[in-house]
């Protein structure tokens, strides 16, 4: 079962370089890590400083070896110094994949 998940996050406009930063540091290892499948960084068009983090995983036990992992913990407490406001994560597994016509 393959679970995607998103994370929304709002940064202090001055943190934006800093979280951008962050994340190009550590795009390659979270990709590495064993179970994701995929990940991307999106920007909210209305709302510049806010972030949303998209990804794949093998299933749920993936994402939670990962957020036990000492990566997510340490990427985790350097993003959320950044913040603004709380973030919000949400989990979807996939019920039905549509194919290109």
């Amino acid at each position: 079962m393959r679970l995607i998940r998103i994370v929304r996050m709002t940064f202090r406009e001055e943190e934006i370089d800093n979280f951008l930063h962050l994340f190009s540091r550590n795009k390659t290892k979270i990709r590495s890590f064993p179970g994701c499948e995929h990940l991307e960084l999106h920007r909210d068009l209305d709302h510049p400083n806010v972030m949303a983090t998209y990804s794949h995983w093998t299933g749920p036990e993936a994402l939670e070896n990962y957020r036990q992992s000492a990566l997510f913990k340490g990427v985790w407490k350097e993003t959320k110094a950044l913040f603004a406001d709380r973030p919000a994560a949400f989990s979807h597994v996939v019920v039905r994949e549509e194919d290109k016509d």
